[in-house]
C-alpha cells in the first residue's frame, strides 16, 4: 500500500510540474509525440474488430499443421565441425494441435552423445505477419530459439531463419535457418543449418527425417 500511495504521489507531481510548463513547451512535446507515432493510423471499431478476428482465426496453414498430429520416430544425423564425421541416432517426436488448433506441439526426445535428450517446440501461423513462427526450449540449454519461416508451395517445405544464444560467445547471439519440408503424409525431414566453429561459415549441422508411427 505504501508503494501504492508512492506512485500515486509521483504522478500527481508530475501532473503538476506539466501544469506548469509554457505553452511553448507543451507544443514541443506534442510535436515529438508526433514523430514518435508518426507510423500510428487511427482505424475505427469495426474494422479493429474484423482485423483481430481474422487474426485469431485459424486458416489453411492451421490445418495442414494439423495434419502433421501424432507420433513419430526420427532418424537423425549431426555434424559437429565442417568436414566431420556424422553422429547418428533415433528420437520420438509427438505433435499435437492446441488452443483450438491455433498452434502445435511438439514433444521430442531421444539421446545426445549417450545423454538423454528433451525437446519441445511451439509452431503456428501468425495471419497478420503471414509468416509460420515457431520457438524451441530443450535440456541441453537454457535459451529459446526464435524462428520465423516462409511457406514455399513448389518445395512444400518451410523455411525458418531466427537467432539462440553462442555459449562458445557469452552475450552474442547466432544466425540459425531450418528447413522441414513435408515429404508426403507419412514423412517429414528437417534440415537445420548454423555457423560452423571453424570458419564461422554457415554449415549443415543436423538432418532428422520423421516417419510417422502406424
Amino acid at each position: 500500500m505504501k508503494n501504492l500511495l508512492l506512485a500515486f504521489g509521483t504522478v500527481f507531481l508530475l501532473i503538476a510540474c506539466e501544469k506548469g510548463k509554457t505553452d511553448t513547451t507543451k507544443t514541443t512535446d506534442q510535436t515529438d509525440s508526433a514523430t514518435a507515432n508518426s507510423d500510428w493510423k487511427p482505424v475505427d471499431s469495426a474494422t479493429a474488430t474484423k482485423a483481430w478476428m481474422d487474426f485469431a482465426t485459424p486458416g489453411d496453414m492451421h490445418k495442414m499443421l494439423a495434419k502433421s498430429d501424432g507420433s513419430w520416430t526420427g532418424e537423425n544425423t549431426m555434424w559437429m565441425e565442417e568436414g566431420g564425421q556424422p553422429m547418428k541416432s533415433t528420437s520420438q517426436a509427438t505433435n499435437k494441435m492446441i488452443y483450438g488448433g491455433r498452434y502445435q506441439m511438439s514433444e521430442h526426445k531421444g539421446d545426445f552423445m549417450g545423454m538423454p535428450f528433451e525437446g519441445m517446440s511451439i509452431t503456428g501461423y501468425d495471419n497478420a505477419k503471414k509468416k509460420f513462427v515457431s520457438t524451441w526450449i530443450d535440456n541441453m540449454g537454457t535459451g529459446i530459439m526464435d524462428m520465423e519461416g516462409e511457406w514455399n508451395a513448389a518445395n512444400k517445405s518451410i523455411e525458418f531463419k531466427g537467432t539462440m544464444s553462442d555459449p562458445a560467445r557469452p552475450g552474442k547471439n547466432c544466425d540459425i535457418r531450418e528447413i522441414y519440408t513435408f515429404v508426403d503424409d507419412n514423412t517429414q525431414k528437417l534440415e537445420m543449418f548454423g555457423p560452423g566453429s571453424k570458419t564461422g561459415k554457415e554449415m549443415k549441422t543436423m538432418e532428422i527425417v520423421f516417419t510417422r508411427k502406424k
